[in-house]
C-alpha cells in the first residue's frame, strides 16, 4: 500500500495542478512507416542530473513488453506500477499519438527533459528515442526520432 501511495504521489506532483500552477500540455508523436507491429512509447521525466522523476505515459498496455523499454525500465526497476492508470493502446506505423495533459509549470525552464523510449515487436529496440529539455521556447518545434519516431513536438 505504501508503494501505492508513493507511486500515486510522485505521478500526482509531475501531472496534477495540486496547489501549484499547472498548464495543458499536448504531445504530439508522428510514427514513420517502419514496416512492422504497433509501437510502445513510454513518456517519462528526468531532471537536469539525469535522474528519473516520474512516468507520463504508456502507450501499450501489454505489460510483459515494458522491459523492451529499456531506459524507462532500467529507470524504474521495471516496476510497472509508475504507469498505472496512464496507459493507452500502442500506436501503429504511419499513426499519430497526440495526448494532452496538466504539467506543473516548475517543470519547465528547470532542467527537465522528457524522453520517449520505444519498442516495436520482432525489431530492434529504440532508448531514448525522444529526449528534449522541457522549455518554454521548445514548445511548438518538431523534433525528429532515431528510429521509430518521424517528429515530436509538445504544445501549451
Amino acid at each position: 500500500m505504501k508503494k501505492l501511495l508513493a507511486t500515486l504521489a510522485l505521478t500526482t506532483a509531475l501531472t496534477m495542478p495540486g496547489f501549484a500552477m499547472a498548464k495543458p500540455v499536448t504531445f504530439t508523436t508522428q510514427l514513420n512507416s517502419y514496416g512492422g507491429n504497433n509501437a510502445f512509447l513510454a513518456f517519462y521525466v528526468t531532471d537536469a542530473s539525469g535522474a528519473y522523476k516520474g512516468s507520463l505515459w504508456m502507450a501499450g498496455g501489454r505489460t510483459r513488453y515494458y522491459r523492451h523499454l529499456s531506459d524507462w525500465d532500467q529507470a524504474t526497476g521495471g516496476d510497472v506500477s509508475q504507469v498505472d492508470g496512464i496507459t493507452g493502446a500502442s500506436v501503429g506505423q504511419g499513426q499519430q499519438l497526440s495526448i494532452t495533459l496538466d504539467l506543473k509549470d516548475a517543470l519547465f525552464d528547470a532542467g527537465y527533459q522528457l524522453h520517449i523510449d520505444a519498442a516495436v515487436e520482432d525489431m530492434r529496440d529504440s532508448p531514448s528515442e525522444i529526449v528534449v529539455p522541457l522549455t518554454a521556447t521548445g514548445a511548438g518545434q518538431d523534433v525528429a526520432g532515431k528510429r521509430y519516431i518521424a517528429t515530436f513536438r509538445y504544445d501549451m
